[in-house]
This record gives C-alpha cells, structure tokens and sequence, in this order.
C-alpha cells in the first residue's frame, strides 16, 4: 500500500449505537452516513478503558491501560511510553493535533510537532478526587453536583463553542497543508457529544420530546443493576438527580442534537479535504474515545462494560478504502496504532502490542482471531472491572462481585446474563482463562490502587486530593 496522508477524528462519547447508518430509529447524521456509504464501517469495535483519559494513553501507545499505568483521568498521558505519533516523528512525517487529547500539558513530548489549541487535564493533574477508591468518595464528599452539569438543552455551551474553534482551525489548516504539498497525519479532537447535555438549537429541535425513544431496562421497569454496577453509579447517580421527567426528556434530545452536532462538524472536515483537493490523497478514520449510556439501565456518561459505554463506533474512508462496505469482525482502539503507521507508509512490527492494521480487513482479509481487552480502574469504582470478548462471547469480571456472561450474537442489548447458567459455565471458566493470560485481575487491581495511592499523597492526602481537579466535565481552553 503506498503512504497516503491520514486525518484521525476522535469524538468524545459516542454511541455506537447513535448513527444512521448503524440503524439507529430517529438520529440524523447524514455526514456519518455518506461516510460510511463510501467507505468501510466497522460494526463491532470497542474501547480498551470506557473512560477518556485512561483510553487515549491507550490509543497513543498501541498498549494496554495496565501497562503503561495511566489508570484514570488524574494519570494523563505524558508522552514517556512511546506512542505511533514518535514514530512519525522519527520518520520525518508532519504530525500534528487540533483539539481535546485529554493528554497531560501540551509542553510534553507527546508525539506531535504542534498542538493547536489543545484541550489538556485541567491544572496539568486532571480529576485527583476520582483517585479516591475503596472507597470512593460520597457525592456529598465532592461537593454536591450532577456530573452532567447544570443546564440541559438548547442553546451554546463552552464545549460547543470549542468544536466550533477546533473545526475552523482544521479548515484552515488543511488548506495551507494543501500549499504544502508534503505527507501529514493530522489528528483532530472534538468534544461533542460528552456532557454538559446542550447544543446548539438548531439541532436540539430535531428531536421532539414525544418522538424520543425510551432507553432499554429502566429502573421503574424493574430492572435491577449488578451489585458493582450499583456501587459505580452511586458516586453520581444522574438519574436521580433530573429535575423532572421532562428535564430527563431533555438530556436524552440533547444528547441526540449533540450527535447531529457532531455529524455536522464531521462534515465540514470532510468537505475541506475535497475543497482543498487532498481527498485523493487522504485516508480519513472517525472513532470516538468510548461510548455513553443515555440512560440505558439508568446509567449516563460511560464507567462500565456494557456495549453502550465500551463500544464505540470506527468508520474508514479513503483511496485506499474499498467504499460500501461493512466489517463484523471485532476490533478495538489499539488497532489503530498500526493502522496509523500503514496509512503513513511506516512499517510496524509485530511486537507485544496487541493491535493489527485495519488496513488488512479493509482490503478483504480477515483479522486474525484474538481476544479483545477492556478495564476499568476509574472514578466511583472500588474495585476493578474488566472485559474479555471472544467473538460473540463477552465476559465481564468485576473483582469481588460475580461475573456477568453474554452471548452478543443472540443478545445484543445484554439483557440476559448467562453467568450462572449450568450449561455455560464451560464457557465462562474459559474466559476466565483467558483473561488471567492478560492480566492477573486483583492484582492489576491493586497495583492500580497503590499508583492512586501514591498519587493522593504526592497531591497532599486525601482531603487535599478530594478538592483537586474538574468536578465533571473537563473545561476547554480559551480560544
């Protein structure tokens, strides 16, 4: 495959789930939509930690979130593990980032040349309070407050008008990278549709409170949480703290406005390829950092290992990108780090990293079959919790607590654990296996715990630490 140039979009927080093209009843993304048409949309792909800071060290490094230690959103990448972005620099390939990495502070070596308005951990150290585990802190502990935030609806928010910067900036950038005329991977980060729950107008009206649908196995269903799902949810609880059912209402329209949002900024980015005249020479990846639960078992933001936090959806398109096209095969964010290097003309060798180029399946061939990684070691969790698919088969293993066991081929919405099922316990011990090959899962859980630890003290105890850090969502630079 001969070196093309590469732009790499990440979102922040997006459901698989929520696209057109992926089926979904009422959300409008026309721009994903002829994205996907023409080119290769994978439909099984996941995030290797369901929370931002932890998943984009991974995706920087190729590596499991165990192994380079970036546990949660107060350990933000720094650039000491290697990434595919040093790789580009070594080679002499322009590489350079617009918009949220979520990284530690943009003097860091973090693998690019520049970084135009970066969205960085705020104060350098990110959310210290949410080191605090086992246990983690009460809401009253951290101050009060809802983790979406205070206003839900229509209307502009800091982050809106960050994606609104950051799209200019890409606009005008690959214009002048059309002057240019030399290879560049560009990486480009937007915040939408990550809480707070607003967006512009225009695209809240698309989605009128009586036309919404109800997200799947609700508390006043009866449906009852997994005890360490239960645990997890109780350091925010969102649900609990709406207003009103019609303030509920307005979260779940928002966040479907913030999607078409996203879809429309997503299409100006596309648009200033063509215009510039560098879609012939410029393959194009959209993926997002991990999913978000919009009210699924009445859980919102991401912090579990249900389909609707750990999936997230990878669109390619491209000239080396058969258009059309449709992949199943399982996947995850740490297969980009080869894909990367293959698009940019690099050769990757075949280390102890886990990834394998999209690139291959694209063209027709199969990946070939392994297991697929998650963890968890983040905010509100006492303990760890981990995933292990095997093609159809999903595990999820929470220390202390009993597993959960999914067959995704014939329950894809999970609604029916088979953990304690007699006639699936051949599977689940198997699984199990597989997992302790990857990591020892109490004692990932309590090296995470000691690094924490460490890091409460260094930041001056825990009544100190309980104060340090953003109390929900990141804030943006100022533009």
């Amino acid at each position: 495959m001969k070196a093309k140039n590469l732009v790499v979009v990440m979102s922040d927080e997006h459901n698989s789930k929520f696209l057109g093209c992926a089926g979904h009843p009422i959300v409008q993304t026309p721009n994903f939509d002829r994205l996907a048409a023409d080119g290769l949309r994978y439909t099984d792909a996941s995030t290797p930690s369901p929370i931002c800071v932890p998943a984009r060290a991974a995706f920087a490094t190729g590596r499991y979130v165990h192994q380079i230690r970036h546990w949660d959103n107060a350990m933000p990448y720094t650039g000491q593990h290697r990434g595919w972005g040093h790789e580009l620099q070594d080679a002499g390939i322009r590489v350079e980032s617009i918009g949220k990495l979520h990284y530690r502070r943009d003097e860091d070596p973090a693998g690019f040349d520049v970084e135009h308005i970066p969205m960085h951990v705020a104060g350098g150290h990110g959310m210290v309070w949410a080191s605090i585990r086992d246990p983690y802190l009460t809401i009253e502990e951290r101050g009060g407050g809802r983790m979406l935030g205070k206003a839900i609806g229509g209307g502009e928010s800091p982050y809106t008008q960050y994606d609104r910067s950051v799209v200019e900036h890409t606009v005008q950038w690959l214009a002048d990278a059309a002057a240019r005329n030399e290879p560049f991977v560009l990486y480009v980060g937007l915040v939408a549709p990550h809480f707070p729950l607003v967006c512009p107008e225009e695209f809240y009206r698309l989605y009128p409170h009586d036309q919404l649908p109800e997200p799947k196995l609700t508390l006043a269903s009866g449906y009852r949480r997994h005890p360490w799902v239960e645990e997890q949810n109780a350091m925010m609880d969102n649900e609990s703290a709406f207003a009103s059912a019609d303030e509920r209402l307005a979260a779940i329209a928002a966040y479907h406005g913030l999607v078409s949002w996203l879809d429309h900024n997503v299409g100006q980015i596309r648009e200033a390829l063509q215009h510039s005249g560098l879609a012939d020479t410029t393959n194009l990846i959209y993926t997002s950092d991990h999913g978000d639960n919009v009210g699924a078992r009445g859980l919102w933001g991401k912090s579990n290992m249900y389909q609707e936090s750990v999936a997230v959806p990878l669109i390619m398109c491209g000239p080396d990108i058969p258009p059309g096209k449709t992949c199943d095969t399982p996947i995850d964010l740490l297969d980009l780090y080869p894909t990367i290097l293959q698009a940019a003309g690099l050769p990757h060798a075949d280390d102890e990293r886990p990834g394998r180029s999209l690139f291959a399946p694209a063209a027709g061939a199969e990946l070939a079959e392994r297991n697929l990684f998650s963890e968890y070691h983040a905010a509100g969790s006492n303990t760890a919790c981990f995933m292990l698919r095997r093609q159809h088969w999903k595990l999820i293993y929470y220390v202390r607590h009993q597993p959960e066991l999914f067959n995704l081929a014939d329950d894809p919405e999970e609604l029916n654990d088979l953990a304690q099922s007699a006639d699936h316990r051949a599977i689940l011990d198997e699984l199990i296996a597989e997992l302790k090959q990857i990591c020892d899962p109490q004692a990932t859980d309590l090296a995470a715990k000691r690094d924490q630890q460490a890091l409460i003290e260094h930041h001056g105890g825990r009544e100190r630490a309980r104060t340090l850090g953003a109390p929900a969502a990141t804030p943006p630079p100022q533009t």
